[in-house]
């Protein structure tokens, strides 16, 4: 799919972008190759290439699952307007 000087003009207008005729040629250029690329990447034959989930084969490290901080639930929550059952109480915004 090759595109024109009106097709650059078109995309320049909607992206409201005011292109000089020579930056009209450069832009045109640069999406026709752009397609030429997306053409010669469809043209390969993927047939019996597997689907990969990440292109390097990575795992990830886990750390231990231990508590590291302390408990402060009770001073954070003897600063709210209301509490219940250890929960923070808000108003109703939504009915």
């Amino acid at each position: 799919m090759a595109l024109t000087l009106a097709d650059v003009d078109k995309i320049a207008r909607l992206s409201r972008l005011f292109l000089s005729d020579e930056e009209k040629q450069v832009t045109l250029t640069q999406l026709n190759n752009i397609f030429d690329l997306i053409a010669k990447m469809q043209s390969v034959n993927t047939e019996d290439v597997e689907p990969l989930s990440h292109p390097h084969e990575y795992t990830q490290r886990l750390r231990e699952d231990v508590v590291t901080e302390a408990n402060r639930r009770d001073e954070y929550q003897a600063v709210a307007p209301q509490l219940g059952e250890h929960l923070y109480l808000v108003p109703k915004v939504i009915e």
